[in-house]
């Protein structure tokens, strides 16, 4: 079944140059061939037989030749829309089973038969249209043509079709045109989404929602939220509403099949699926804090979803209303006499609608200049990822276009007068966030009073400046400078912070961080235990290293000998793969390295990382918040299995004032996102018992990790799953970026962010830790230092994880212990390596 099968339908013209026909003949009667008396006729029957079928064989191949090779023709789907400007809308265009739909579909299809008609590539193919809706203004309609292209021209018919506005141009002003004919503009067509005519679908529906004033309609994939979306299936939801209003779609669950080639939502600022005009293609899971809600240009819109034929989830559900036309999600810009203010895209922090112009003409005193400032910005779409020249959608500051993805804070514009022009221009098709801007009115000789002034305009603080880091984000704050002692002078001339020294990474991008580090010579490679043996000896089944490094990863093999590097299945076999748990690969004969491995994702989609570090809802859904009955957050802690969280050490020490070690002190709260904020997906549960490692030292924090169970065990939701705990073996090497979150409170009750922060952090070379570190560091603890600017880019908190990803997962690598929490920049913080205590946690837990 074909795309819109459950709409109008046509009758194809059979194609002129096909000819139905030509048969094989048919297969001889064996009985005839029988023997008779006489050889003569025996014989002149068999000549005759053989000749007949030479001369059947080879008409049947010089016609296959010349006529049915040639015509191997491809189905080509296009839909479109025109505007027809001597029609006036009538309500009964909105039902395709009346007269007066018919009557005027029968004119278009009519007309589009002589638009065609006067392109050679287009008239030679044509098959026939439907008109699929009507809609106001002053009328338009929308419609299907198909096309049987012979293969090889489909490119020609492409490039027709693109410019079917000069055929439409050449057709109205022919003499020959009838009187009563159609006067239409603003014809728009593009090839169909071939996924929308798939002959799989073995379903087909198709919805209409005229929503009114004051009126909230609803639409949903079949079977939502009782069962999931059925397979092989096709579905629509034509929407309107009243004139001069838009169509809002807001939607409250997305949750597909994560890859869009399978199953996916389309939505349309149209009425049918015209690919320029599609606003957004969605898969996957979204966190419900996550706003979704579209706005069309005009008072229409079209809602598509394919499923395939397996995996289907379940489902969505929005809610459809209409906004009148001129409101203030709807329209933007405006003059703005004031010395400092905000303005954003229209309906931001939602998506924008297409088809909108809005300008802003900021005026600040004379003498000042304008200063503005990007607070979020995100106007990237599909064919705009590496463009330079903002083809698409953009912002136009005083003449120059931005466009793409930018974080919070990085992009700044400032004029060279007191005036500044701001223009936002979405075009048809994909649609964005949009932008939060914020304006000031500065001195134009003294921009960045008591700070520096960034090549981009961006002030920074002083003793920011050459200190390793790029917080202008165009690295003029560390152009021309003098190395403190403290930093890698480069030999380009940067400065880089001390431990990103021997960690495996250019960060100088000259080398200069990676000389001197005891490496090995060209020819040879760097065990585990940093002695140098010949790349031939690599996999070469000796243990060339002593350590069993240069054996590893050499492919799948169940006679691999153990090491303390080495995977150990539970059948007690090894393997040489690095890393193998969970990765999809069932390298295990017994399979027991993809055993338990529901663990270390978040069901949400993952969210673009945009600046601020604010963690998604559900973005970690295994950190824990461990509260003090009456007293509030004091550290973190991960969830490893229903029962059982890790913890740090040092967190459950008795003092003076507090028992610390027992169970009933403390409150466990999973499914936390804001502090305070109990409701919804928080589950809170009391500890049944406390377990810090028998060999914890107070002095030096080694050994610094505890086990608490807690009182029953929890039910794991999208916002409670526990993190993957990796084997004893599991390698997490120099240079890796991981993340740390948490809330930020100290046990003195210092600052706490109410809201889970996230940073991302990278794993630094040990011994370069333990010099930074005053030689404070033991073999059970990792060393870790932030990779973004801010000073205070995360206020992570003790026992919370510090999460590794690998794959589609995240691995517990460490709990947070000593230093400065979440490692602020130039203050390296420590963790507890879990791999180190991993058969303690089997031994206490059976995790």
């Amino acid at each position: 079944m074909d795309y819109m099968d459950s709409g109008l339908r046509y009758t194809p013209n059979k194609d002129k140059d096909w000819d139905t026909s030509v048969q094989f003949l048919p297969a001889s009667d064996n009985k005839k061939l029988e023997k008779k008396k006489g050889p003569g006729k025996v014989g002149a029957v068999i000549g005759v037989v053989i000749f007949a079928a030479v001369i059947a064989l080879m008409t049947g191949l010089l016609v296959w030749h010349f006529h049915f090779r040639k015509d191997v023709r491809v189905k080509k789907m296009y839909s479109g829309s025109m505007r027809i400007t001597n029609q006036g809308f009538e309500d009964a265009y909105e039902n395709s089973n009346s007269t007066e739909f018919k009557a005027l579909a029968k004119q278009v299809t009519s007309q589009l038969k002589a638009i065609y008609s006067r392109s050679p590539q287009l008239s030679k193919y044509y098959v026939g249209s439907t008109v699929q809706a009507f809609s106001e203004g002053s009328v338009i309609a929308y419609y299907l043509s198909e096309f049987r292209v012979p293969a090889g021209q489909e490119g020609a018919v492409d490039s027709a079709i693109s410019s079917v506005d000069r055929l439409v141009e050449k057709e109205q002003r022919a003499l020959n045109r009838p009187g009563n004919a159609l006067v239409v503009d603003d014809v728009v067509s593009s090839a169909l989404d071939t996924r929308l005519f798939s002959t799989s679908f073995s379903k087909l529906f198709q919805f209409s929602e005229h929503t009114k004033t004051n009126h909230i309609g609803e639409i949903q994939s079949p079977g939502f939220p009782d069962s999931p979306y059925p397979p092989n299936t096709f579905i629509q939801w034509q929407l309107r509403a009243d004139p001069n209003q838009v169509i809002k779609l807001e939607f409250d669950t997305m949750n597909l099949e994560e890859d869009c080639r399978n199953d996916f939502v389309k939505i349309y600022d149209s009425l049918v699926a015209i690919e320029s005009r599609v606003m957004e293609e969605m898969c996957g899971y979204y966190s419900p804090s996550e706003p979704l809600t579209f706005l069309s240009s005009g008072n229409v819109m079209l809602v598509t979803m394919a499923t395939n034929n397996k995996e289907n989830y379940p489902g969505f559900r929005a809610q459809v209303s209409q906004v009148r036309r001129g409101s203030k999600d709807t329209t933007c810009g405006g003059q703005l006499k004031v010395e400092k203010g905000t303005f954003s895209s229209p309906n931001f922090p939602n998506y924008y609608p297409p088809r909108i112009t809005c300008q802003w003409s900021i005026e600040v005193p004379v003498g000042k200049a304008v200063k503005l400032t990007f607070k979020k910005f995100l106007l990237s779409e599909p064919g705009q990822e590496s463009s330079k020249d903002c083809r698409k959608d953009y912002v136009e500051v005083n003449g120059k276009k931005l466009c793409g993805e930018h974080p919070g804070g990085t992009m700044t514009e400032t004029s060279k007068t007191n005036t500044m022009s701001v223009v936002f221009f979405s075009d048809a098709s994909y649609v964005d966030r949009g932008f939060e801007a914020a304006f000031e009115a500065i001195d134009v000789k003294d921009p960045c009073p008591k700070q520096f002034q960034c090549g981009n305009q961006r002030c920074i603080k002083l003793e920011l400046k050459c200190d390793g880091w790029n917080d202008c984000g165009d690295m003029s704050d560390e152009l021309k400078c003098k190395c403190r002692s403290e930093n890698i002078n480069c030999k380009n001339g940067l400065c880089k912070p001390m431990f990103w020294k021997c960690d495996g990474i250019d960060d100088c991008g000259d080398g200069t961080d990676e000389l001197d580090c005891g490496g090995c010579k060209s020819g040879q490679m760097s065990c585990k235990n940093n002695k140098c043996v010949s790349e031939k000896s690599r996999c070469d089944g000796r243990d060339d290293c002593g350590d069993g490094s240069d054996e590893l990863d050499c492919g799948r093999s169940t006679d691999t000998s153990c090491t303390d590097l080495t995977y150990r299945c539970k059948n007690n076999k090894c393997i040489s793969k690095v890393n193998p748990e969970c990765d999809g690969t069932r390298d295990c004969d017994d399979g027991s390295d993809e055993e338990n491995c529901d663990c270390g994702r978040s069901m949400f989609k993952t969210s673009r990382i945009v600046g601020g570090q604010e963690a998604e809802e559900g973005e970690f859904p295994w950190q824990v918040s461990l509260q003090i009955k009456g007293y509030g957050h004091v550290c973190g802690a991960s969830i490893i299995s229903p029962r059982w969280l890790v913890t740090a050490a040092h967190c459950v020490q008795d003092d003076g004032k507090t028992r610390y070690s027992q169970p009933g002190t403390w409150e466990a709260y999973l499914g936390l996102h804001k502090q305070g904020k109990l409701g919804g997906a928080v589950v809170k549960r009391n500890l049944k018992q406390i377990i810090p490692h028998p060999n914890y030292n107070a002095f030096t924090f080694d050994n610094d990790i505890a086990l608490m169970e807690l009182d029953s065990p929890v039910t794991y939701s999208d916002y409670i799953r526990p993190i993957c705990l990796p084997s004893p073996q599991h390698d997490f090497p120099n240079g890796n970026t991981v993340w740390i979150t948490g809330w930020g409170a100290t046990r003195e009750g210092g600052f706490a962010a109410t809201v889970l922060q996230k940073a991302q952090v990278r794993i630094i070379n040990h011994s370069v830790c333990d010099k930074l570190m005053g030689g404070q560091l033991t073999s059970r603890m990792l060393c870790a230092g932030v990779l973004s600017g801010g000073v205070d880019a995360c206020q992570g908190d003790s026992g919370g994880p510090l999460s590794s990803p690998s794959g589609t997962r995240m691995f517990l690598a460490g709990v947070v212990s000593w230093g400065d929490g979440c490692a602020r920049r130039n203050k390296p913080g420590i963790y507890s390596t879990v791999t180190k205590f991993r058969g303690w946690i089997k031994e206490k837990t059976g995790v």
